[in-house]
């Protein structure tokens, strides 16, 4: 019998990289980039869109919860979608779906209709970063070749959100639609490439029928989630209306498992969720984003509000950051294949925590070199090694007919972690809002809220550290290309020796 996660674990051989291979990675990049772009540069816009449409608080807060909502709520559903009719069917058509909205972004006139943008962009998007991920997962090797591929592509998502700040507070000079329809053209270029140089291929032909109920039940529990955490510091989270969503969440989710245990062909395998390791992985990727978003949102807050940045000014200082992590693209892969994912992860957490604990040293005329460069440069260290290992953990010992499956819930812990963990710094940060507005008090009522970042990131080490135990590898078989081999079991001393199990016939 297979494992719960089964691979070929014979290592790859050296694989040379084809002009091709590395066309079919930049169309997959640049959808990832545009994903993380359109994240970041709608932020800076949001003052120059409500003068211009004449649109309340409440209302620009959609624009960005918008596009949440569909990429949140939807990533499951993207993910095995690309399983079952076709990982570069579904890319191709999320993507065009994806320029579309953008243009259309640009040229509404309206609030609604800006919001029905957002939404339609972010329910692209969660069909296309999924696709994109198993695109990579079944077309490059397990082992060094995966593992350089999805450090490249990790990178352009980190580059994109870096260089999305600096974009928007550019383009919002001359006018906030340019930070609308500049993803449109390079979405049109990465889908005319992709149509020539993204590999073929075929629906999957053996699942046991499409889990109607399963989709419906888990798009729309994530849905509700997101839609629910996002609203939970407006409408109060201890008030009627929050409790009763989180109770209704609870009962989808509840239902949803029963469905997917019962269903021949779920949408999420549940037996997937008995590795520690891929348990581990969802919940770093949880602490991850979660941490970075609440760390932005505070020192963009910081930055603007109290010392009086420009919105240029705040994204150059967030530059060192992003440029460090763009500048070891090409390096982190290689460090895998020596380290393995869990030591790197544990040690990026560790670079994250001592960041965000120097930041709560800032005052209010800071020293821009001694006071907030150490902390951008420990965090971009932080995000150059977590964020691609924790995709290689994920996707590590996954069958390829179960690659989009496993990156949408990936995507969807990312997303969801995001969320909740800015609603809960939000919350917190408002808690301890001063009566007086003083400089100082302000900077004060920030403090708790860049403890619980730290915190949030703390967990995540101490969840990864759970890895390093030393712990004894069952025999296992594995299926690989149709034959069945006998895994040798081995005692283990770390996780990341783990990824290199030998195989006898």
């Amino acid at each position: 019998m297979t494992s719960p996660l089964t691979t070929p674990a014979v290592p790859s051989p050296a694989v040379r990289w084809t002009p091709r291979l590395w066309g079919t990675l930049l169309v997959l990049c640049a959808a990832m980039f545009l994903d993380a772009l359109d994240v970041s540069m709608v932020g800076v816009a949001l003052p120059s869109i409500g003068s211009d449409l004449h649109l309340s608080t409440s209302t620009l807060q959609w624009i960005v919860s918008g596009y949440i909502l569909g990429y949140g709520g939807l990533l499951l559903l993207g993910g095995r979608t690309a399983d079952l009719l076709g990982r570069r069917q579904v890319f191709l058509v999320a993507l065009g779906v994806f320029a579309i909205a953008s243009l259309l972004g640009g040229l509404v006139d309206s609030g609604p209709l800006l919001i029905a943008s957002r939404f339609v962009k972010g329910l692209s998007a969660a069909f296309t970063a999924p696709a994109g991920l198993s695109i990579i997962t079944t077309t490059f090797a397990e082992g060094p070749l995966r593992n350089r591929a999805l450090s490249i592509y990790t990178t352009c998502a980190a580059t994109g959100f870096s260089m999305g700040l600096v974009l928007s507070g550019l383009l919002t000079e001359a006018s906030w639609r340019l930070t609308m329809l500049l993803p449109a053209p390079i979405a049109l270029l990465a889908l005319l490439a992709g149509l020539k140089l993204l590999p073929r291929s075929t629906r999957e032909k053996d699942h046991n029928g499409y889990d109607i109920p399963g989709a419906v039940l888990g798009t729309a529990s994530m849905l509700l989630l997101v839609f629910t955490v996002v609203q939970a510091p407006e409408a109060g989270w201890a008030s009627a209306r929050t409790l009763l969503s989180f109770l209704a969440v609870a009962a989808l989710l509840t239902v949803f498992v029963i469905v997917e245990r019962r269903s021949p062909g779920p949408l999420i395998r549940l037996g997937v969720l008995r590795s520690g390791q891929q348990v581990r992985a969802q919940l770093g990727a949880m602490a991850f984003f979660g941490s970075y978003v609440g760390f932005q949102f505070l020192v963009t807050l910081y930055m603007q509000s109290l010392l009086g940045w420009s919105a240029l000014h705040t994204a150059l200082a967030f530059l060192p950051a992003g440029a460090l992590v763009a500048a070891s693209s090409t390096k982190v892969g290689s460090i895998v294949d020596r380290f393995g994912t869990t030591r790197l992860i544990a040690a990026g957490f560790a670079l994250m925590v001592a960041g965000y604990a120097l930041f709560l040293r800032v005052d209010l005329d800071p020293v821009y070199a001694a006071a907030i460069l150490p902390s951008m440069l420990l965090i971009g260290a932080a995000c150059a090694l977590v964020f691609p290992s924790l995709n290689i953990q994920a996707t590590n010992g996954v069958e390829d007919h179960e690659q989009g499956m496993v990156s949408g819930l990936l995507n969807t812990s990312v997303q969801v972690g995001g969320a909740i963990f800015l609603a809960v710094v939000t919350a917190v940060v408002t808690a301890h809002a001063p009566t007086h507005a003083t400089p100082q008090a302000v900077l004060d009522s920030y403090r708790p809220g860049l403890l619980v970042v730290t915190g949030i990131a703390l967990a995540g080490l101490l969840i990864t550290l759970t890895g390093l135990r030393g712990r004894r590898a069952p025999q296992r078989t594995v299926v690989v290309a149709g034959s069945t081999v006998e895994v040798a079991g081995s005692t283990v001393e770390k996780e990341a020796d783990a990824e290199r199990v030998a195989v006898r016939d």
